[in-house]
């Protein structure tokens, strides 16, 4: 029997505005409104609302908080003043990633933390987590349901939450902070200044009729919607990861470059001695970024091969970029053929195209980032 989707808060109010709908992680999720380029463009120059209400919130609390996210985590809370965030990942022994996310340190006299996990993962990362948590004098509450959440991105962002939510407060947010607002009935509201489209923007989590409100507030006041589709298009030209295609079981931080996000000054993790392994060996693999010299569209799963016709790795996330004009890819390749520079070959369909391994981060961020 088929598995009903589920979905989020604003369900009826993407039908009502006439969005293209597909499964998600389980949701039915809006995938576009106007159009992808449409709605990638907005976000680039003006201001986008999402829906991603689908993600989960996990809260950590306890006299051993701190000690049990440091040992889940690949990257260090210790340093985190209150109102601060950072991004890693969840491993296995192996060094395979259980999940990739942002820990946001709770204002409290002792420290806890909110988790915001991956979608497709909430449920797997929460029994994760209460399997490693023996020992540990640890409250763990997944309060996935009971939160929506919308992410406005864009370089008009600001003015956006601050004018048409009327929450002044985020104007001295800086990168990868958070505050704490409440509304007129006293119900919490949490606004990060973070997002993943390489814009800046903000991400809003409150009760579902909180984020109804506001929904409905960004629209009547002509914030442009977008959707999932143009929310993978943003993402990949920043160079960020998607867990599922550039991380995995399979797929270690150090084969997708992203070892800086693990703490290895840190007395431990789980995983590290197999990262730690991986960084003295090498990998077998590598994630590189592709530049294609034609205009042809690469795609997940697509080979990339020598001139010869080797098969040598294969596309994990490709479009012909909307920012840059050129045809972009990940790819997980064979280590020795992962130098900047190298030549390779990518598989469309029954032609081959030359391309060029290249940086990841294709196009150049504009976060807001405190210059102290």
């Amino acid at each position: 029997m088929e598995e009903q989707l589920k979905i989020t808060c604003l369900h009826d109010l993407h039908l009502e505005l006439g969005a293209k709908m597909s499964p998600f992680a389980g949701y039915d999720m809006p995938i576009q409104y106007s159009g992808i380029v449409d709605e990638h463009n907005a976000v680039r120059k003006d201001a986008g609302v999402f829906d991603v209400s689908h993600m989960g919130e996990i809260f950590v609390s306890g006299e051993d908080a701190e000690t049990f996210v440091n040992h889940i985590f690949t990257n260090d809370v210790r340093p985190l003043e209150p109102g601060s965030i950072v991004y890693g990942m969840m491993l296995y022994e192996d060094g395979g990633t259980v999940d990739d996310l942002l820990v946001y340190r709770e204002f409290s006299d002792e420290p806890s933390y909110l988790l915001v996990v991956n979608a497709s993962n909430i449920g797997k990362d929460y029994e994760w987590m209460k399997s490693q948590a023996a020992g540990y004098r640890v409250v763990l509450d997944n309060q996935s349901d009971n939160f929506g959440q919308i992410a406005v991105q864009g370089p008009k962002a600001e003015d956006a939450v601050v004018d048409l939510l009327d929450l002044e407060e985020v104007r001295d947010l800086d990168f990868y902070t958070f505050c704490d607002v409440e509304d007129d009935n006293g119900s919490r509201v949490i606004v990060s200044r973070t997002g993943y489209t390489g814009e800046d923007g903000f991400e809003i989590y409150a009760s579902p009729e909180i984020i109804r409100d506001m929904w409905k507030w960004l629209m009547d006041s002509g914030v442009k919607p977008c959707g999932l589709g143009c929310r993978d298009t943003l993402r990949f030209e920043a160079g960020l990861p998607l867990y599922g295609d550039e991380l995995s079981a399979e797929i270690s931080p150090v084969m997708a470059g992203l070892s800086m996000f693990c703490k290895f000054d840190k007395p431990e993790f789980i995983g590290k001695a197999a990262l730690e392994e991986q960084k003295a060996k090498g990998t077998a693999r590598k994630l590189v970024g592709i530049e294609l010299a034609d205009n042809a569209i690469p795609r997940a799963g697509y080979p990339v091969e020598l001139e010869d016709g080797t098969q040598v790795g294969v596309v994990t996330t490709g479009y012909h970029s909307i920012s840059l004009d050129r045809s972009i890819c990940f790819a997980m390749v064979d280590r020795q053929y992962a130098d900047l520079g190298t030549p390779l070959m990518i598989h469309i369909r029954k032609r081959v195209f030359p391309g060029t391994v290249v940086r990841k981060r294709f196009y150049k961020t504009n976060y807001k980032k405190n210059n102290a």
